[in-house]
């Protein structure tokens, strides 16, 4: 599949928006001595909730919407939910939004989302993907407590193909407005990855919508991450709309939700520190509490899981 779809691009206009309202979004932002664009979205910037969904759409490529909505699903804890629309799910999500690219230069240490990915190819993940893109500009979305440098951008910019120049970058760690809120916009990708972890074609997927809580900010990224994990893991849901045989789905359903973990039902810190390192927390965990299949083939619909409002409450609240 050629590149057609302009995910690059797209999500660079995304960002160059940012870059012109940068002080209504609580943003910094910086031209590095070889021409990248950088912008900090929360390390000495405040940022934003609308700077955390501009955040989010740049990371799927242009190919989502993320709003904000109430969302009531602990009980005496009012929160925000991220509310996403995807088309084309596969490249949106897998080749896109994904943060696959574990980036490290020095002491520079970040994960890499969005459409810069497709073009870098350095993951088994993207190289299995059918879909290519060729583009002269390159967006890439970081998640890191550190602002990466001019050497970073350079050597990020050679693997995906592009002059320095053409390479926008933003940044915004864990625990930040900006970094709650695009973790909580990856409910369809969490679903979907899971798919593709269990054996089920992700490129089968027509359309699809999710919704999550935005976690609170916690004290430090080590607090803020188990939040946002928990939010995805006992309280995201997830709908998709499929074009395959039932028979596909069933043979996978009950393994799509993260309850099939056997690691499922304790805050996902405890389990951080039980697993001494985040990758070496059980695969089968990393999904949303809920999932709703629709295939447009049969005309049925398939549920697994279930939100769990305890751990949720006991993860944010620190309350039974």
């Amino acid at each position: 599949m050629d590149g057609g779809l302009r995910l690059n691009e797209t999500a660079r206009t995304i960002l160059q928006g940012m870059v012109g309202r940068a002080d209504r979004l609580g943003l910094r932002v910086w031209s590095l001595p070889h021409g990248a664009t950088l912008i900090d979205a929360g390390i000495e910037a405040p940022g934003s909730l609308e700077a955390g969904v501009l955040f989010a759409e740049a990371c799927l490529g242009g190919l989502g919407t993320v709003t904000l909505a109430p969302c009531d699903v602990v009980a005496d804890l009012p929160l925000v939910a991220a509310v996403v629309t995807v088309a084309h799910p596969h490249v949106a999500c897998l080749g896109s939004q994904y943060a696959g690219w574990r980036i490290r230069a020095g002491a520079f240490s970040a994960m890499g989302s969005g459409p810069a990915r497709l073009l870098a190819r350095v993951e088994a993940l993207i190289n299995a993907m059918p879909y290519q893109e060729h583009s002269e500009v390159a967006a890439l979305l970081l998640e890191g407590r550190a602002l990466p440098d001019d050497d970073v951008a350079c050597d990020i910019a050679a693997r995906c193909g592009v002059k320095p120049s053409g390479l926008t970058l933003a940044i915004a760690p864990t625990a930040s407005i900006v970094g709650t809120v695009q973790v909580a916009a990856r409910s369809v990708e969490a679903g979907l990855h899971k798919m593709e972890t269990v054996g089920f074609p992700p490129e089968a997927v027509r359309s699809a919508a999710g919704v999550c809580p935005v976690a609170p900010v916690g004290a430090d990224d080590s607090q803020t991450m188990g939040r946002v994990n928990d939010c995805l893991l006992y309280a995201g849901q997830a709908w998709y709309t499929v074009d395959v045989e039932d028979a596909a789905i069933e043979r996978v359903l009950a393994l799509l939700p993260a309850s099939a973990s056997s690691a499922y039902g304790l805050p996902f810190a405890d389990l951080l520190r039980q697993a001494g390192d985040f990758y070496r927390v059980d695969p089968l965990l990393f999904s949303v509490a809920q999932i709703v299949i629709t295939n447009q083939r049969s005309g049925r619909t398939f549920r697994a899981g279930g939100t769990n409002h305890r751990v949720l409450r006991a993860s944010l609240l620190g309350a039974p």
